[in-house]
């Protein structure tokens, strides 16, 4: 079985963030979010990976991810020009996936008991698909799929401004090789795009079988701003184990679940978990609140953050306020001046430099 991981798309609901950087590198807890897909597929035994990749975000996403040694996996970009659908992607992966089963993970999805059962479940069975289910507030947003009394699927809609069901389709989908024929019978939707609803629909239609499973444990799909805060907070909250291999003075106090990275100072700190500090950050008079990440290289100062995300080498300095529900881009410096506000709410690109006053 192969393993396709979709790392394409504009990322036009995380702007300004994702105008320098792929969603799906985004980190969560300090770890890209695409690392999260990759370990979950290698832990169900997939060892031979392709990995689609946009024009504007691809080498991005090569440098980051590499070759796969360091997960012991095989890797193949697979370029993507357009975002013409999720089941066009299976379409220019064609050559990649031959007529092996496969899995499709999409990279900017987190699934808390990963997707081994799946496809354990997808090999011992005879469905000629495998979709995750999950019932959530806002189907429309979503394609969303409706069941019969027996649980059979009767149809699927991508985005319906009426849904029929609030059961959601969950970035993960498991199929053989019939899927390129259905793929190749649809047209593109009202948006332009070939939907992977309407290729699974066109099975379901021509008598294949399609099987689901609706999942009961959480499942993250991390397109915004507030759905990135929620997955860093629930992968810190499931965090067991606290670390210290950087350095902390007497008047720093740790309470909680901590991990602190290597060649990390912590002066005159206050740190209450869970909360992940990376490498090399210099943290002095602070306050860091939990569900809190901050990224390598950061430098934080008479500042108090809580329930925020700060990517590498950010600089908060001399800022003497609260930082709270923020995503905070690489190297970006944040500063103030006299006046002082209760709390921020922030949303920053990489490079940026705000003076609050």
């Amino acid at each position: 079985m192969k393993g396709l991981i979709l790392s394409g798309g504009k990322g036009t609901r995380m702007r300004p963030i994702t105008h320098t950087a792929a969603k799906q590198l985004l980190p969560v807890a300090n770890k890209p979010i695409l690392f999260y897909g990759i370990e979950a597929l290698k832990a169900a035994g997939i060892y031979d990976f392709g990995i689609i990749v946009s024009p504007e975000t691809g080498e991005d996403v090569k440098k980051m991810v590499g070759n796969g040694d360091r997960w012991g996996i095989r890797i193949e970009y697979i370029m993507q020009d357009q975002p013409l659908g999720l089941a066009h992607a299976v379409k220019v992966a064609r050559p990649f996936l031959g007529d092996a089963p496969f899995v499709m993970y999409l990279g900017d999805n987190l699934i808390k008991d990963g997707v081994a059962p799946l496809v354990d479940r997808f090999k011992s069975g005879h469905a000629d698909a495998f979709i995750l289910l999950k019932e959530v507030s806002n189907p429309s947003a979503f394609g969303v799929a409706q069941l019969n009394d027996d649980g059979r699927i009767l149809c699927l809609e991508e985005k319906p401004a009426q849904p029929k069901s609030n059961l959601a389709l969950v970035g993960v989908y498991l199929f053989n090789q019939n899927i390129h024929k259905a793929i190749d019978e649809i047209k593109p939707s009202r948006r332009g795009e070939l939907e992977i609803t309407d290729a699974i629909q066109h099975l379901i239609n021509t008598g294949f079988h399609v099987d689901s499973h609706i999942l009961s444990s959480w499942w993250l799909d991390t397109g915004k701003k507030d759905d990135m805060l929620e997955a860093n907070r629930v992968v810190l909250d499931e965090m067991t184990e606290a670390t210290m291999e950087g350095a902390i003075d007497g008047n720093t106090r740790i309470s909680g679940r901590v991990q602190v990275g290597k060649g990390s100072k912590l002066t005159h700190c206050t740190v209450r978990g869970p909360a992940v500090i990376g490498e090399n950050c210099a943290l002095e008079h602070s306050y860091v609140g939990p569900f809190t990440s901050i990224g390598d290289g950061a430098r934080v100062s008479h500042a108090e953050i809580e329930h925020s995300i700060l990517r590498e080498n950010c600089r908060i300095v001399d800022f003497h306020g609260r930082v709270e529900d923020s995503l905070i881009g690489a190297n970006v410096e944040l500063t103030r001046s006299e006046h002082k506000p209760v709390a921020y709410r922030l949303m920053l690109g990489d490079d940026s430099k705000v003076e609050v006053i």
